[in-house]
């Protein structure tokens, strides 16, 4: 759960790496703005955008305010005015430009600040997972990892070998306290209301468990298409970009044990021990992988690509709350509509009064501001006693006073705040990767061809049961 810690007054140096890349326009420009508009930004602060081709500091701010006005609020551009620099990127073997713009930054904002010299320096790696290692080792070899935090992006790592890697590397140059591992689905405000509705209402907290839930769903399906970032998916896929990451991570908040306290160190704890149950998926029986017809139409895609952009997996979890209760994974490009929700689907029984009663479902959406939904049985009004079923819903956004921030934004604060609470740790990835090793063996299922505008490939609906998934059926 965030803290209502924020950040101290100390001056800020934000160094972006991949800073004319899509991930950065997409979210952390925006999140940055939303930032400095809201004032949660010290009064003296710095960004230094870095990449591979060298642009001047004008070029960049035109950059910037581009990505604001298509992705977040251009009237946000404003705020970052006379904070934007750019330095073409640094190896470990050439400093490039970047290690004097950094030496620069920082005695610029400490005599603005007239204080004793102290900025906080935040690295923001917004690079491909291949160069993870080479900018960590750069920062070693040019003396740039001393007291700074470095935020890596997902995915860390691309198998259990490479996750080990990566992590005993990143930890020969820093300390654990420095390293943000990001994941945006858990700095959303509904993910972090899954804990709060939980653990402060008996009323759900009550039935969370196998005694009462037939099964969880955790379902993003995404009508967008890949071409702007074809490259970039062609080298993951739908398993390795969200399966592995968000919706494990997703899964791990709906059961988790109750943490001792709800802190950094308590959820991380609580993560990583459910995490630690989740049973290797079985790809023969649990595991459907689709590819959308077209997909290989797109330019830069190789007219023989294997890459999945659909999956849905079954996924157990062998504990003492959820043994034997399914949790099912979906997400997919090109599907029949977009969603982010989390559905726990309820034990009801057949039939009350001599009629079927219908669905019992606690529902929480992880889209913008979120909502919960609560689907139930209930008496059809009338002087007849007949059951109908009726859906009480709640907005998250009809909840005052209070302005959410979006996720990027959310996690970015908690970085400058050195707030941990709502970042994956080395354990609960070691775990993840070790339940989803199946999937990188021989055993992978192929890809199977679905519409464009469809669910994806049947075989998946099978995975469900005969309810099948609560998104696209009603």
């Amino acid at each position: 759960m965030t803290t209502t810690t924020t950040p101290d007054d100390r001056p800020v140096l934000l160094v972006l790496h991949g800073a004319r890349g899509d991930l950065a326009q997409r979210m952390v420009y925006p999140g940055i703005a939303q930032l400095a508009r809201r004032g949660l930004l010290p009064e003296h602060w710095l960004l230094i955008g870095t990449g591979r081709k060298p642009v001047d500091d004008g070029e960049f701010a035109e950059l910037v305010r581009d990505s604001l006005t298509e992705h977040g609020d251009a009237d946000h551009a404003d705020a970052l005015d006379g904070h934007l620099r750019y330095a073409a990127t640094f190896t470990e073997d050439d400093p490039g430009e970047l290690v004097d713009a950094i030496c620069s930054a920082r005695q610029e904002l400490a005599q603005a600040a007239a204080d004793d010299g102290e900025v906080s320096v935040v690295h923001y790696l917004a690079v491909p997972p291949s160069a993870f290692a080479p900018t960590t080792r750069a920062l070693r070899a040019h003396g740039l990892a001393d007291g700074v935090r470095v935020v890596y992006e997902k995915p860390y790592g691309t198998s259990p070998e490479s996750f080990d890697e990566l992590d005993a590397l990143v930890h020969e140059v820093l300390d654990e306290d420095q390293v943000f591992r990001i994941d945006h689905f858990l700095g959303k405000e509904a993910t972090q209301n899954l804990h709060v509705l939980r653990f402060a209402n008996e009323l759900f907290g009550g039935v969370w468990n196998r005694r009462h839930v037939a099964q969880v769903q955790v379902d993003v399906p995404e009508t967008l298409d890949v071409a702007d970032r074809a490259d970039f998916y062609d080298e993951t896929g739908a398993a390795l970009d969200m399966l592995v990451t968000h919706l494990f991570q997703v899964a791990a908040e709906v059961a988790m044990e109750p943490p001792a306290r709800m802190d950094a160190a308590h959820l991380a704890a609580a993560r990583e021990k459910v995490i630690g149950s989740f049973r290797p998926l079985d790809p023969e029986n649990d595991v459907v992988l689709g590819q959308f017809e077209g997909y290989r139409d797109i330019d830069g895609i190789a007219d023989d690509s294997t890459t999945d952009t659909f999956v849905a997996a079954r996924l157990w979890i062998d504990n003492d709350r959820w043994r034997d209760v399914p949790f099912l994974l979906r997400t997919g490009k090109r599907m029949a509509a977009s969603g982010q929700r989390v559905t726990l689907v309820l034990k009801t029984p057949d039939e009350l009064f001599g009629e079927p009663t219908g669905p019992g479902r606690i529902s929480v959406s992880l889209a913008g501001d979120g909502g919960i939904d609560i689907t139930t049985t209930v008496k059809q009004p009338g002087p007849d006693l007949r059951l109908a079923t009726g859906t009480a819903s709640l907005a998250l956004d009809d909840v005052s006073p209070g302005e959410p921030l979006p996720p990027y934004a959310s996690l970015l604060h908690d970085v400058l705040a050195g707030d941990r609470t709502l970042f994956t740790t080395p354990g609960g990835l070691r775990a993840a990767w070790a339940a989803f090793a199946p999937l990188l063996g021989p055993g992978r299922p192929e890809a199977e061809p679905y519409e464009p505008g469809t669910w994806g490939p049947a075989r998946a609906d099978a995975l469900a049961g005969p309810d099948g998934w609560v998104l696209g059926r009603d």
